[in-house]
């Protein structure tokens, strides 16, 4: 039986803590779970109030990773869910509103993905997302060169920008928007890739095309639809190393001259947010979302 641990008044079992996820660096699950149960001061806000999608990967990142959107078998009641609305009919998602939530969660071993809209008011977005993703041999490096294009021309909107990594090989940018749906940030964010691609054209697609993509950023706009998810942040990722969605600074996206430079693993993310905080925080703050033009 797995061992009971109370977590704010919360009874949590929390399962094989001795088992290596991460060969390669040798992580134990009882490390995960401890890394997230100490970062989540800065993730529960990014996770708050918006429908998760569980990307599973309960046998490490060499195992089987599958997608759980809807509220799996076994969630304690007193996990809190909402109905969100789906093309196909309505369907209730998990909302990691708390510690005890979030440790639970993190014991499924997964990614978190979440929205650009809360459940609160899923008809209009909160988040504008473009997700840079090099083809090779581009590297993060490249996707850092047009992260400042568009930083720069989304405030030229009155539009301010934050980044992360993907934790994977790319940069994800984010900004706080209000009094738009999905469907129109989602007009807004394609005008703005397309424009990237005719200001960089050696450097940017906008298309998901593969053949277009070697060497090349692919500016993916598509995020922002209602439907889809993003790597919340602070996520750690089903990768060969524990490979953690972390915020940068724009200092460090301008300096960044090798990919490595953007690699930051579970270890390195509690002395980085000692350091700077929540680098997302302005994200939080309503008076600075912007409206569309």
């Amino acid at each position: 039986m797995a061992p009971i641990t109370e977590v704010e008044g919360r009874r949590v079992a929390l399962s094989n803590l001795d088992k290596v996820l991460y060969p390669e660096t040798g992580l134990t699950k009882g490390e995960l779970l401890h890394y997230y149960a100490t970062t989540a001061g800065v993730l529960l806000p990014h996770l708050r109030d918006r429908p998760v999608s569980f990307l599973r990967y309960p046998d490490g990142p060499d195992g089987q990773a599958f997608f759980t959107k809807n509220v799996p078998p076994g969630t304690p009641d007193w996990v809190t869910t909402a109905e969100v609305p789906r093309s196909e009919g309505p369907a209730r998602m998990v909302l990691v509103q708390d510690l005890a939530s979030l440790m639970w969660a993190a014991n499924l071993v997964t990614e978190f993905h979440t929205h650009q809209w809360t459940a609160v008011d899923p008809d209009e977005a909160d988040r504008l997302v473009f997700d840079l993703d090099p083809g090779p041999p581009a590297t993060v490096v490249h996707c850092c060169e047009v992260a400042l294009w568009l930083r720069e021309r989304l405030a030229a909107d009155g539009i301010e920008t934050c980044a992360k990594t993907s934790g994977a090989k790319g940069l994800h940018l984010l900004a706080g928007v209000r009094g738009a749906s999905s469907e129109r940030v989602s007009e807004y964010a394609k005008a703005l890739a397309v424009e990237a691609e005719r200001a960089l054209p050696r450097l940017v697609v906008h298309r998901m095309t593969r053949s277009l993509r070697p060497g090349k950023v692919f500016v993916d706009w598509s995020q922002n639809a209602a439907r889809k998810t993003t790597a919340t942040p602070y996520t750690v990722r089903a990768r060969a190393v524990p490979a953690v969605s972390t915020p940068v600074t724009w200092e460090e996206v301008a300096g960044c001259r090798r990919a490595e430079q953007f690699v930051f693993r579970t270890e390195d993310v509690g002395p980085r947010v000692q350091d700077h905080g929540d680098l997302l925080a302005p994200l939080f703050d309503r008076r600075r979302a912007a409206a569309l033009p």
